[in-house]
């Protein structure tokens, strides 16, 4: 825990951190590049911010001045950014020390860690398996024990998933609660900057030091910056919390259940009501295509300009078209080129009132369905997952069928209502994280905060970390 706790030796603190990170390397992978400390550690001593002398990670699609960004793309390999996203130069004033970039999926495409441009990242609980996606490097930074903080963005679960799978907590605020200046963007209208830490009491003391206003970002908020720790309180009772049921139903794993149900009847009686919330089974069912149309089209607009002539690396050809083509097929993972195609095919004139706009009009009616399913209620919660984090070579799950839509991706409703969630750790498979996710209504991070809090105090899973044999 880094909340309330003063470090008094900031260099010997950070030279750990970075020294673990270089050990866990090669089992892990989830580093794309260390960071000169040694001006960040003067820097610090002289700080009295809230994280004073704290060793951090940034996902690699935050830039950093004067230090290679690729957004794991290989047609951004060589990038240096020009100046710091709002977040980064927020944590350097609060005197974090950054170590370095983290893996991520391509640009954020992807949801399983394999799509990196430096190679799969490992879960740090079981090397052989995933530890999620996008912000793998982030998540399994800070659940090897590394960071006690490190940056993500979530466009579809992209923090949420992976803090279940390796037993951290994951936030994703209210869309606009903090600045995405600086960020390279996957699909403008789902992006959302999240963290991982390994208690709610980090999570909320590190809200603070992140969110407000940026006049560079204009869909940042203006309301002002709560004080989420000071104000936290774990007491349950009064809370009314909302089970959604279809993902309850849509679960075949009887240990997954088994946990979840366990702490509902701990949150029962610690004094909180317990509301079964039904949605729409058709139009969930529609969540993971409404979001595919959505994100590939706006991540399709959003990259056009990496062309090699514009921006990125440069693979010649005969014509200028030619060059371009040469240039994009050489830079993106075949997984993002198949993106960039539904995304192309969404956007055309011919297509946009049959996909894109269908696809906006079923995003609407899913939001209004989840604004309806929380109006009476603290907070909505289901298992982030349906299991376990997969095998790296588990192919077979059926990611077309209903029962799958909605147990493993009910959490991109955060994403397309705006909504504040974040996942902790429900507690253990056979040795296995897994995490409950919590939402709550636009800017009320302070209740979903409250009840995370509640409930991280009757799991008992907090400051988790796995061991790492290096």
């Amino acid at each position: 825990m880094f909340a309330n706790r003063k470090i008094e030796n900031i260099e010997q603190e950070v030279m750990e951190a970075v020294s673990l990170a270089r050990k866990q390397q090669p089992l892990l992978n989830a580093m794309v590049s260390f960071m000169e400390v040694d001006e960040a550690i003067s820097e610090a001593k002289n700080s009295n911010g809230k994280m004073a002398g704290l060793p951090i990670v940034l996902k690699d699609n935050v830039l950093t001045k004067g230090v290679r960004t690729t957004g794991s793309v290989q047609i951004l390999d060589n990038y240096i950014g020009a100046y710091d996203a709002t977040i980064t130069k927020k944590l350097k004033d609060a005197g974090a020390v950054i170590i370095g970039k983290s893996a991520l999926d391509g640009l954020g495409m992807g949801g399983t860690g394999t799509n990196c441009h430096t190679g799969f990242v490992h879960n740090p609980y079981d090397l052989n398996r995933m530890a999620g996606g996008s912000s793998v490097g982030s998540a399994v930074l800070v659940a090897s024990g590394a960071v006690a903080f490190a940056i993500g963005s979530d466009t579809g679960d992209s923090v949420r998933k992976p803090a279940s799978f390796v037993g951290i907590v994951g936030v994703k605020p209210t869309y606009g609660r903090i600045s995405r200046y600086g960020i390279i963007p996957y699909a403008s209208s789902l992006d959302h900057v999240g963290y991982f830490t390994r208690s709610v009491e980090d999570a909320a003391l590190a809200l603070e030091v992140l969110a407000g206003r940026d006049d560079k970002d204009m869909t940042s908020s203006t309301r002002e910056v709560e004080d989420y720790l000071a104000n936290l309180n774990g007491d349950l009772r009064g809370k009314k919390i909302g089970i959604l049921k279809n993902v309850i139903d849509a679960i075949k794993k009887d240990q997954t259940l088994a946990l979840f149900n366990e702490l509902i009847e701990k949150c029962v009686n610690a004094g909180a009501t317990v509301h079964m919330i039904n949605m729409d089974q058709t139009r969930l069912q529609a969540c993971l295509p409404v979001y595919y149309i959505i994100a590939n089209s706006e991540a399709t607009a959003n990259h056009s300009n990496l062309d090699g002539v514009r921006f990125g690396m440069q693979e010649w050809g005969d014509s200028l078209e030619e060059l371009m083509t040469n240039s994009r097929t050489k830079g993106f993972s075949f997984l993002l080129r198949k993106r960039f195609v539904i995304g192309s095919y969404s956007l055309a004139d011919e297509n946009q009132d049959l996909l894109l706009r269908k696809a906006q009009k079923v995003r609407r009616l899913l939001v209004e369905d989840y604004k309806t399913a929380l109006s009476d209620i603290d907070v909505l919660i289901a298992p982030a997952s349906g299991d376990v984090a997969p095998l790296l070579t588990d192919t077979s799950a059926d990611q077309l069928s209903a029962r799958y839509l909605i147990a493993e991706n009910h959490m991109v409703l955060g994403n397309f209502s705006g909504y504040p969630s974040m996942t902790i750790p429900m507690g253990k498979i056979d040795g296995l994280p897994i995490g409950i996710n919590i939402t709550a209504k636009p800017f009320e991070e302070q209740v979903m905060f409250d009840i995370a809090l509640g409930m991280e105090n009757l799991t008992g899973c907090k400051n988790m970390t796995a061991e790492v044999n290096v």
